[in-house]
């Protein structure tokens, strides 16, 4: 069955392309993906798929039943773009200001559609149900995946599989992992209130861009010298804003910045510890800083026997030239909020076109080819897992 569905993917390769050139045209932000949205509702119905609109907000679930009884597979592809100027010069450039999809959701939203649309034409001859999950808002917490997961996305289902077309892996090759692969991505929020004045007379003031240097320097000690050394974690300061006069003190000062951990333990330890600098550097400086911490999403965590089972079907595909078991790696996804409800897995598959620029970036591209592999994959899991 794998070959009647790789020869069926194959030939809407050309079909893949357009479709995720036509999204790249038209990028939409998170949580305001309303034609995006209805452009995937429209493709199911065209093909009499069942499908449901609307789901957990933008969100987009399509079902495909097997002519036999069987197991109830999951895959996902999210569609939302990043507030980034498209600045490659490609005919399928960004045609909206100031949006693009510097991610590759576009190639994920493609991709699942013509897998669902090929899996729909062998129905007859498969078994079990598998439910196509397009999602909303995965760039911008709190994230598409909790609301749909509240709305039903995965009612019956018996296990899920996603995958991330990844820039910077080499085209033809699959990375994989069990365990922590992506890290619990939170963010912070740091307001000094100090007492501002004539830079020619400091002592009469409460510098808030001294008092927040101190913070920039407390808060770089936090992981090296309260977490384990054998556990790993990141806090990145990267706004720190005090717009004065060049000769007159700060009244305030805003710092902004992002945390990531992989075990729970130490999340909490990091927001915990951040909060006890913060009081003490208020403390010694006489001063109030407010210190807010939002939680945004868990670690990925892939559970063993379906990755195992991932790379046991990915070393049949043959257009997989390497298949390379990877380190985690420090980006959030809310992938994570599947697989704390179900088993599953989630890979990256190699995209790396000509010119390589890291996701996020305002000239990022990816190798279409690698769409077709993505396809592939998630497909031949799908299909395979009955038999497990």
């Amino acid at each position: 069955m794998n070959e009647q569905l790789f020869e069926k993917l194959d030939q809407a390769y050309e079909d893949m392309v357009v479709i995720r050139r036509h999204l790249h045209m038209h990028p939409e932000l998170s949580f305001k993906e309303v034609k995006t949205a209805q452009y995937i509702h429209d493709f199911y119905a065209d093909l009499g798929v069942e499908v449901r609109s609307g789901v957990g907000g933008n969100g987009v679930v399509a079902r495909v039943k097997g002519a036999r009884p069987g197991k109830t597979v999951a895959l996902r592809a999210d569609f939302d773009a990043l507030p980034i100027n498209d600045e490659k010069d490609v005919p399928y450039k960004s045609t909206v200001p100031g949006v693009m999809h510097a991610c590759g959701h576009d190639g994920h939203t493609a991709t699942l559609l013509q897998l669902a649309k090929a899996i729909h034409e062998l129905r007859e001859n498969l078994s079990g149900e598998y439910v196509f999950i397009h999602q909303h808002a995965e760039e911008f917490a709190p994230g598409g995946a909790i609301s749909m997961i509240e709305d039903g996305c995965l009612d019956g289902v018996d296990v899920i599989f996603g995958t991330h077309l990844w820039s910077l892996i080499p085209y033809g090759a699959v990375e994989y992992l069990a365990g922590p692969v992506m890290a619990a991505a939170d963010r912070f929020d740091i307001t000094i209130q100090g007492a501002g004045g004539h830079g020619a007379s400091p002592h009469q003031t409460k510098d808030a861009v001294v008092i927040g240097s101190q913070l920039v320097m407390n808060l770089q000690q936090l992981v090296s010298r309260r977490v384990d050394p054998i556990d790993s974690a990141v806090l990145s300061v990267g706004s720190f804003v005090a717009d004065n006069a060049f000769n007159v003190i700060a009244d305030t000062a805003k710092l902004g910045g992002t945390v990531r951990t992989f075990n729970p333990d130490t999340r909490d330890l990091m927001e915990q510890e951040m909060a006890r600098v913060v009081e003490g550097t208020a403390i010694a400086n006489n001063c109030e800083i407010k210190f807010e911490y939002f939680r945004g999403y868990p670690a990925v965590v892939n559970h063993a026997a379906e990755t195992e089972f991932l790379k046991n079907v990915a070393e049949q595909i043959p257009d997989i030239q390497a298949l390379v078991e990877t380190k985690p790696q420090m980006g959030g996804e809310d992938f994570a909020y599947y697989l704390e409800k179900v088993p599953g897995t989630f890979f990256f598959t190699g995209a790396m076109p000509t010119d390589v620029y890291p996701h996020h970036h305002p000239r990022f591209d990816i190798d279409e080819r690698s769409m077709l592999i993505a396809a592939k994959t998630l497909g031949a899991a799908a299909l395979e897992y009955q038999n497990q």
